[in-house]
């Protein structure tokens, strides 16, 4: 069965729009991010705020690139494929949005574009959307922690 090539523009279009915004916003914090702050690891800082849209762009990236597969392989009918790559795609992206978790606020105004046009676009699961609302309600950066006993114990108690 092929795959519906029309909604896959609509998906492949998005994810580009998100990832350019992205993009264009991990290069307005590469500027601003001299030599000396990218000692500073910590939860907002420099380095951390580009490392967390780093990894959001670059998971925009790689849910395109199997989306774009996707369509090339249904127009070559080859549907086996097609299907196995975007069932890919729309696996949890590594990095998005755990990328803002690590973020300075307030975040760049295309990150949030970004992410929010993820949110709505409905091609991951639905727990992403709960996941992006979550990282844009967040006051402040949260990863990594300051303080990692802290962190472990939490974790622990939320998973109980």
């Amino acid at each position: 069965m092929s795959l519906d090539l029309t909604e896959l523009t609509r998906f492949g279009r998005a994810l580009e729009e998100a990832h350019a915004l992205l993009e264009a916003d991990r290069k307005r914090l590469e500027q601003r991010c001299d030599r000396a702050s990218r000692a500073d690891g910590t939860a907002g800082g420099p380095t951390q705020t580009l490392y967390g849209v780093t990894l959001m762009s670059g998971a925009m990236s790689q849910a395109l690139t199997r989306v774009a597969l996707a369509a090339g392989y249904s127009a070559l009918g080859m549907d086996e494929r097609a299907e196995h790559e975007l069932v890919t795609a729309r696996m949890y992206p590594v990095g998005f949005p755990s990328g803002a978790d690590r973020m300075a606020r307030p975040l760049g105004e295309a990150t949030v574009q970004a992410m929010e046009l993820i949110r709505d676009l409905g091609f991951f699961d639905a727990e992403i959307s709960i996941a992006v609302d979550v990282a844009l309600a967040a006051p402040q950066a949260t990863y990594p922690p300051a303080d990692w006993d802290e962190y472990e114990r939490q974790r622990r108690s939320q998973a109980e």
